[in-house]
């Protein structure tokens, strides 16, 4: 030891630095090469080097980057190696510098040690400390001709800022240097091998990032489970964390120990699409977590402009060569989450061009979701509309002085729902929902809240019963949903003895109205068994909301840009060739690679498009085991807002059925403008109550809705309306449906088996083939996302 030691003393007083070990090491070749058979020779090469204790390094003369101790081995012998990766050693005078408790470095490992116990799971190794506190940054020039990754020397610290400015031969001090143009130095070698998929595997820690944007949202794990450094911020141990400045229907990340939330990650797991994807990062996650995590961070907290790998990679702040390979990886990753529409979507537009060619059949939510995908994927798409306008079912009135959906217009649940996302990018407001909803009979009277409650809790218990039922029922053996409750609520007072008042017994039919406004049909129609099978899926949660201004503000900014043909009614599709070849009524014919249908339920069962080959059996067989539930809508607006007393605020009141058979007429009113200045009510038919208006003059609808207001304030004085509408989407050509639902021997399958594509050239999408979230704006703008990731993968 002391004769190596005495050896290294005297080179140090000789003037040499460790860069000039160039010469040394090519002596060291020179030994080696020159060797003779005697042990003595052989002896000395293995004393003046030794190789890396890792086997497969590629460093055959590792150098230490840790210049630590006074006794470092620079580049010469030590009893030991250390290695971090391949381009990264400490020598063994180094390890003992920091572990040994005698030596000056241990007051900083012990400190160092001490923070990261109490704020993360990993062990606190000296190579973690070594990884964490003392490798030297790399960064990268900005200049767009160069581009060259340099070492940064071993007192700088690496910022965003730095990296967004820094450039060959920066200088740190205040002193300008005119010195030769510093881009043309050779990048150092080792930066080459990063790249090398061998490279990563010889890597002894996962890089763990300091300052990630993720960290604000992930407060609450163990940072070093989520690919972030347990030394750079103390753990708070918050739950629900709302992070400063963001909408706080943003939630991208599971808390932990929290479930069943609609679009949400584990910060600290690969989803399976992800491992499929990335399976290289199976074994250890970390680098891939840290980089998705930043990347879903950023996105969130600015979600008006596309998010760029340029952009993350500066708030890449790891240590060693290690963060080259992460800003390498960072746009594969970057791109899977662009291309599966968890990033970089709602209504930003983005400038790409490639081959591909795409038609998409129909301009609802499903289609111009699919479309803007696609063409910020640089592809080429057309869409084929039928009607004059778009928005498919989506479709908002003004006339009445404010917005009303003759359509869809509510949003059910906002965390993490691309309409909140679509919402925040545009600036605009949606009204949340509250609670409460009194209950007013026929005669004026308001329901007792408790007879309410109570009726309530026995509607929900006889669906648990249901559900206790189908556990063991296969789908032939399914029953209407309608029939079952009426057999559960008859055996329960049965054997319960209890009797429902008259009261009690309406209240029942009101819940039961609600139902078939959920299902968009009458119960004797809706399967028993799979009714309510999103459910078994985590379903969007939060505040319900009302879109005041309608969501053709947001379908409308989706199709900017786009390059829509309406009445353009498509009558067939040919896929029998290499490409698909679509006709349209008009006579126009369109080519395309792919094709995306996304017209409604309906119109795929009446066959109003005809397929060359006919669709698979399969895919028929699902299409007719789903039910097309129509509701219809009506709105008035008065002079004045005659309700305002009586209901005190609240967004809406229901309606108490007089008899079962009425349960479908104006079940629940709603204020359309619940800020209070306009007198607008809307109110829905469903159920019996469809097929009961299907004849009827809108003005004697519009009377029928009178009667009903009249007794529900039966003490005062009700105004006749100035303006109405009636929606009469049964009739409507292009629709003749309102939302699907899955019929008595169905299952919720069928939403699968409609969204497959057919020979990679016809895809589906809109509601209709949605499993986790039918009925539903979200759940066709989701569809067309997932199509439009489906075809670019391809």
């Amino acid at each position: 030891g002391n004769a190596s030691g005495a050896r290294r003393a005297k080179k140090r007083s000789s003037g040499e630095s460790p860069g000039d070990g160039q010469a040394l090491r090519s002596s060291g070749r020179q030994i080696n090469r020159k060797a003779t058979d005697t042990e003595e020779e052989d002896d000395q090469a293995e004393k003046k080097y030794r190789k890396c204790e890792k086997a497969g390094c590629s460093a055959t003369y590792p150098v230490c980057f840790a210049s630590a101790s006074e006794r470092c081995a620079k580049n010469g012998y030590t009893s030991r190696w250390y290695h971090l990766s391949c381009g990264e050693h400490f020598c063994n005078e180094c390890f003992d510098h920091y572990y040994r408790s005698h030596k000056d470095g241990y007051e900083a490992f012990a400190s160092w040690k001490k923070v990261w116990t109490s704020n993360g799971k990993s062990e606190p190794s000296l190579k973690a400390f070594m990884a964490d506190q003392q490798l030297p940054f790399w960064v990268q020039c900005i200049k767009a001709d160069c581009g060259r990754w340099r070492q940064l020397t071993k007192e700088i610290q690496l910022t965003a800022s730095l990296a967004a400015t820094y450039r060959c031969g920066m200088k740190f001090s205040n002193i300008k240097s005119e010195g030769p143009d510093q881009c043309s130095q050779p990048e150092d070698l080792r930066v080459a091998e990063v790249t090398d998929s061998w490279w990563h595997s010889m890597l002894i820690l996962p890089p763990l990032l300091k300052e990630s944007p993720a960290s604000p949202f992930l407060a609450a794990y163990y940072p070093d489970c989520v690919g972030m450094s347990p030394s750079s911020s103390p753990r708070i141990m918050v739950l629900g964390l709302l992070v400063p400045g963001l909408c706080p229907y943003f939630q991208p990340f599971y808390q932990p120990n929290e479930c069943g939330k609609a679009l949400c990650v584990r910060p600290d797991m690969m989803e399976l699409d992800e491992l499929y994807e990335f399976p290289e990062f199976s074994r250890d996650p970390t680098m891939y977590l840290a980089l998705r995590n930043l990347i879903l961070a950023s996105w969130h907290k600015n979600c008006k402009e596309v998010l760029t790998s340029q952009k993350c990679a500066l708030h890449i702040i790891v240590r060693g060569l290690v963060r080259v390979r992460c800003v390498q990886e960072l746009d594969r990753v970057l791109n899977f989450m662009t291309r599966k529409g968890l990033i970089n979507t709602g209504v930003l537009a983005v400038t790409r061009h490639n081959s591909k060619n795409v038609i998409v059949i129909g301009a609802g939510a499903s289609g111009l979701a699919a479309a803007r995908q696609l063409q910020n994927f640089g592809t080429q798409v057309v869409v084929l509309e039928a009607r004059e306008r778009i928005g498919g079912r989506v479709w908002d009135g003004t006339s009445l002085g404010v917005t009303v959906g003759r359509g869809a217009q509510i949003v059910n649940g906002c965390v993490n729902n691309p309409i909140a996302l679509m919402c925040e990018q545009m600036g605009i407001k949606m009204h949340k929902l509250e609670e409460r909803c009194d209950l007013f009979q026929e005669g004026g009277q308001v329901t007792d809240p408790a007879i309410d409650k109570r009726m309530d809790f026995h509607f929900n218990a006889i669906l648990d019963v249901v559900s206790e039922w189908r556990k063991d029922k296969s789908q032939n053996q399914d029953t209407p949903l309608g029939e079952k409750v009426q057999e559960v609520k008859k055996n329960f007072l049965q054997e319960s003895g209890i009797q429902f008042s008259e009261l009690e017994e309406k209240v029942l039919q009101f819940h039961l109205s609600n139902l078939e406004f959920a299902c968009g049909s009458t119960l004797d129609q809706v399967s028993a068994r799979s009714w309510d099978h999103n459910e078994f899926f985590a379903q969007f949660s939060g505040d319900h909301t009302l879109l005041t201004k309608g969501y053709s503000v947001l379908l409308h900014k989706l199709a900017e840009g786009l390059d829509i043909r309406t009445k353009c009614p498509v009558q067939a599709i040919d896929y029998s060739g290499d490409v698909v070849k679509v006709t349209s009524s008009n006579g126009s014919h369109w080519m395309a690679q792919k094709v995306l249908v996304t017209v409604p339920l309906t119109l795929l069962q009446k066959n109003v498009i005809q397929f060359n080959p006919p669709l698979p059996e399969r895919k028929l067989k699902a299409i007719h085991s789903l039910g097309a539930g129509i509701i219809e809508k009506i709105a008035l607006q008065f002079p004045y807002r005659f309700w305002d007393n009586k209901i005190q605020g609240a967004d809406y009141f229901g309606h108490i059925p007089p008899s079962p058979d009425k349960r479908g007429m104006f079940s629940v009113f709603y204020d359309m403008d619940p800020q209070g200045k306009q007198a607008v009510l809307m109110s829905v038919i469903t159920g019996d109550g469809v097929p009961a208006v299907w004849d009827m003059e809108d003005k004697d609808v519009v009377d029928e809705c009178m009667k009903v207001l009249r007794e529900l304030f039966k003490e005062q004085e009700v105004p006749e309306p100035l303006h109405f509408f009636v929606t009469h989407w049964r009739k409507d050509q292009w629709s003749q449906m309102s939302y699907s639902f899955v019929k008595t021997g169905g299952s919720g399958e069928a939403y699968d088996i409609l969204a497959e594509d057919v020979q990679g050239k016809v895809f589906f999408a809109g509601e209709a083939t949605n499993r986790h979230f039918p009925q539903t704006v979200t759940g066709a703008y989701l569809s067309g996302v997932r199509e439009a990731s489906k075809m670019a993968a391809m």
